[in-house]
């Protein structure tokens, strides 16, 4: 006799919406995500996916990027003005210009298809363990006018929210964790759970919300040789 979860048990499940025009692998993702411990709704555009998220709140979003109408990257692009939601998308298209499209844009990950089921499981994995990290030292770490709350993973200039990336906000959580130390690239990308192919799009995007020229940087520092530091001062 089959037992249904309860009320309290749903609400733990982490919720994910999958948007793709392809009803059938909409569908294959929805069965497989929800065998494996996820609360699903799906969308099948962009306007759709809008509507869903008007009314509900996820932990992580699934998007295919060859969309008709409003591509994946243009709806991430629309949605990283008003969302923080992490984003992975599905692409067909894997070269390196397009990832690195994805990825300026504002999505956290991306995955080439075809893929295997398990390789989005871990993917996603990694994303939430990045955004739902619950035992962090509460610690304030300042550099100019801004300060990076490592307890509440949120960063501030002069009192006003800087809205990060869960990419971005790994990054400050990683480079922040030793303010003054200097990280190799492969250390940064494991405290970060990035890729170390990826690093260097995410670091210039966060530079652009925290250096007046990013071109020349006074805090997120690259230590030529060596790697990067934040450089409280």
């Amino acid at each position: 006799m089959s037992v249904e979860p309860t009320i309290e048990a749903v609400a733990d499940q982490p919720h994910v919406l999958v948007i793709d025009d392809d009803r059938r692998l909409r569908e294959l993702l929805r069965r497989f995500l929800a065998e494996h411990g996820f609360t699903v709704a799906t969308a099948e555009d962009a306007k759709d996916a809008r509507a869903k998220l008007r009314g509900l709140s996820f932990d992580v979003i699934v998007l295919d990027v060859m969309m008709p109408g409003e591509n994946g990257l243009d709806f991430t692009a629309a949605l990283r003005r008003e969302s923080t939601v992490p984003i992975l998308l599905l692409t067909a298209m894997d070269e390196v210009e397009d990832r690195i499209a994805g990825l300026e844009r504002g999505a956290d990950d991306y995955l080439a298809k075809p893929f295997e089921p398990r390789e989005l499981l871990l993917r996603l994995g990694a994303i939430l363990r990045r955004t739902r990290r619950a035992e962090v030292a509460s610690a304030v770490v300042r550099f100019g006018d801004f300060a990076f709350d490592r307890a509440q993973v949120a960063l501030d200039r002069a009192g006003k929210p800087v809205r990060l990336t869960s990419g971005e906000a790994a990054l400050m959580e990683a480079l922040a964790e030793t303010p003054g130390a200097v990280l190799t690239r492969d250390d940064l990308s494991d405290r970060a759970g990035v890729a170390a192919r990826t690093l260097d799009v995410r670091i210039n995007r966060l530079r652009r919300k925290i250096e007046l020229d990013p071109r020349n940087p006074r805090y997120l520092v690259t230590v030529r040789g060596a790697g990067y530091v934040l450089r409280a001062v």
